[in-house]
C-alpha cells in the first residue's frame, strides 16, 4: 500500500481501476471528479463492505437518532441468537467489521447520507428512515438534495425486503410510494395498521398482521420523545428477523442513553448535568429540549453548517432559564434567540460550564446541546462531550 499525503493529483489514478472513496471527502475534490472524467469506477467503503459481505444487513439512516437506534436496534438482534456485527457510521468501518460474518449473520449498520451518495449495489433486507431535517447544507446545495440522498437507502430494495419508515416525519412518508420494499409504517402521533405505534402509553406493534403490546412507554430505559421514535422503528426492523414481543421489551426497558446522546453526568447540589454533545443540528436540540420537564440552562455553539437557527427560538422560551453561548456560531446564534431567553457569552469550556453551575437551580438540568459542529475548539464531538464531562467533574458541590 503506498500512502500520499498532500496536492491531490489526478496522476494518482494512472493504473486505477476501482476508487473506493471515504464518506468524509467530497465528491467534487480533485481525485472523485478525476475519476469520473475517467470513467473509473468509484465506490464509497460501505458498498465496498457490502460486496464483500455475506451477512443480511439491516440498515439505519436519519438526521437524527441514528447511532441509538442502531445501537438498540443491535441489542434487539442479538435476541434472535444470531450473531450480530454493528458497523458503518457508528464509528466502526464496515469493511473491517464484516469480514467472517457467517451467511446466517445479521450486519446492524447505521449509515449516513455522506455514504449513501457512493452506494451503487447496496442493499439491505431491511431499511429504516427516522426523520429528515436540515443539516448538512455545507456539504450539499440545497435540501432537497440531502433528501435524495437519505432516499438512496431504499433504491435497490425490492418485494423480498423491508423499509421502516417513520410517518411522523412528512417528508419521510411521502417516499412510501415509491419504495418497491414492504413498507412498515411507526408513529408516536397515530395508531398505522401494520407497523409499531403508541396506544394508551404502550408500544404495540402490528408487525405480521396479529397485534402484540410490546411495553408501557414510560418504562423505556431512553428519555424524550424522539427516544421513542427510535425504539418504534427498532422494534418495526427487529420484528422481521424474528424479535418478539417479551425479547424486545426486556432490551428496550434495560437499555441506556450512549455517551454524548442526553447522557446523564452528575448530580451537584440538585442539578442535573446531561451531555448531548452530538446534538450538532437544530432539531437534536429541538428534541432534546422536549426531554425534560425541569428548566433548563443550555450551552450551546460552536462551528455552524450554513444553519438557520430560528426554529429554536420558541423551544429555548419555553425551556430554557439560561442560555450560555460559545464558539463560532455565537453571535448569529444570540441575534436568532434575541428576547427567548437570558444570554450569556463564554470564552472557553471550562467558563461555560461554571456560568451554567452558577445559574442553575436545584431541580434545574444543565445541558450542553450545542446545535452546532465542535471543530471551532475540539477534535470532535466526542472530544467536546469528554471535556464537558471533566469540566462537570471539577464542579463539586458548592456547599
Amino acid at each position: 500500500m503506498e500512502l500520499v499525503l498532500g496536492e491531490q493529483s489526478p496522476s494518482l489514478l494512472e493504473g486505477v481501476d476501482l476508487v473506493v472513496i471515504s464518506p468524509g471527502v467530497p465528491l467534487d475534490t480533485p481525485i472523485p471528479t478525476a475519476a469520473r472524467e475517467r470513467g473509473l469506477p468509484m465506490i464509497g467503503e460501505l458498498e465496498l463492505a457490502y460486496r464483500a459481505s455475506e451477512g443480511t444487513w439491516l440498515a439505519v439512516t436519519g438526521t437524527n437518532g441514528k447511532t441509538t437506534t442502531t445501537a438498540l436496534l443491535a441489542e434487539l438482534a442479538r435476541a434472535t441468537g444470531k450473531p450480530v456485527t454493528v458497523a458503518g457510521n457508528i464509528g466502526l468501518a464496515a469493511s473491517s467489521e464484516v469480514r467472517g460474518v457467517p451467511p446466517e449473520g445479521l450486519v446492524v449498520a447505521e449509515v449516513s447520507s455522506f455514504q449513501l451518495d457512493t452506494a451503487d449495489e447496496f442493499r439491505p433486507h431491511v431499511a429504516v428512515l427516522l426523520n429528515i431535517t436540515e443539516d448538512h447544507l455545507d456539504r450539499y446545495d440545497s435540501f432537497d438534495h440531502y433528501a435524495e440522498s437519505k432516499r438512496r437507502i431504499f433504491m435497490n430494495q425490492t418485494a423480498d425486503d423491508y423499509a421502516v419508515l417513520n410517518v411522523d416525519d412528512p417528508r419521510v412518508a411521502s417516499f412510501a410510494d415509491g419504495i418497491g420494499a414492504k413498507v412498515i409504517p411507526v408513529s408516536t402521533e397515530r395508531e398505522v395498521p401494520g407497523g409499531v405505534f403508541v396506544r394508551a402509553g404502550t408500544i404495540v406493534s402490528g408487525v405480521g398482521g396479529a397485534e402484540e403490546e410490546i411495553v408501557e412507554a414510560k418504562d423505556l430505559g431512553i428519555p424524550g420523545p424522539h427516544n421513542l421514535a427510535n425504539a418504534l422503528a427498532a422494534v418495526a426492523a427487529a420484528a422481521v428477523v424474528g424479535v418478539g414481543a417479551s425479547e424486545a421489551a426486556d432490551v428496550l426497558k434495560t437499555f441506556a442513553p450512549l455517551e454524548h446522546r442526553l447522557e446523564p453526568v452528575a448530580e451537584i447540589d440538585g442539578v442535573l448535568y446531561v451531555n448531548d454533545s452530538k446534538a450538532t443540528n437544530v432539531d437534536a436540540v429541538g428534541f432534546a429540549l422536549r426531554s425534560y420537564d425541569a428548566p433548563i440552562v443550555l450551552v450551546a455553539g460552536g462551528r455552524e453548517k450554513d444553519t438557520d437557527f430560528s426554529p429554536l427560538a420558541e423551544p429555548i422560551a419555553d425551556h430554557v432559564r439560561h442560555l450560555i453561548l460559545i464558539g463560532e456560531a455565537a453571535d448569529k446564534m444570540e441575534l436568532a434567540f434575541a428576547g427567548a431567553a437570558p444570554v450569556s457569552r463564554a470564552g472557553s469550556l471550562h467558563e461555560a460550564v461554571a456560568m451554567a453551575g452558577n445559574a442553575a437551580a436545584p431541580g434545574d438540568v444543565v445541558l450542553l446541546s450545542p446545535a452546532c459542529a465542535s471543530f471551532d475548539m475540539f477534535d470532535d464531538f466526542e472530544d467536546r462531550g469528554r471535556k464537558f464531562k471533566e469540566e462537570v467533574a471539577r464542579l463539586g458541590p458548592r456547599s
